[in-house]
């Protein structure tokens, strides 16, 4: 798309409000897309998008890997529980099953540590089953809860 001088000092104005906000906390194309929904030239905007996405701000695949680092090392939870905070971020669904698809072992470990860390918390008041269906509940498979609790047997 050719610009004139007026629609290159614009876009240029948008992409330094772009690169603010997501150097400040880094985003998903679509955060970035909602964020600036009101803009009267969307297609300003996906120049713009294109642009950082070809020079790597943007790169939801990217920002998978370090968001699911994050919660590993931060909360506990199930994976079905992480699979839809990155959905809820906005995440295409497809790349998010890929990058489970990919790393199902590293995952699943996670989730048993996770039942562990859950178990170990709020085991002593609780009985067995109630704890069981909490995890349930909670999203976590039934094979990683018995193995969780199983390890913690032994």
């Amino acid at each position: 798309m050719a610009y004139n001088l007026e629609e290159l000092e614009k876009k240029d104005k948008l992409k330094t409000k772009v690169l603010k906000y997501i150097m400040y906390k880094k985003r998903t194309e679509q955060e970035v897309r909602r964020k600036f929904s009101n803009i009267d030239e969307q297609e300003l905007l996906d120049d713009v998008i294109d642009d950082l996405k070809e020079n790597g701000y943007i790169n939801d695949e990217s920002y998978i890997e370090r968001a699911v680092a994050e919660f590993v090392n931060l909360k506990n939870l199930s994976l079905k529980e992480l699979k839809y905070k990155l959905v809820s971020k906005g995440l295409n669904k497809d790349l998010v099953d890929d990058y489970f698809y990919k790393n199902i072992d590293k995952l699943e470990e996670y989730e048993i540590n996770s039942a562990k860390n859950i178990i170990i918390k709020k085991g002593n008041g609780m009985e067995e089953q109630d704890l069981i269906q909490y995890l349930l509940k909670k999203g976590y498979k039934t094979d990683l809860v018995k193995n969780a609790i199983e390890s913690l047997g032994e």
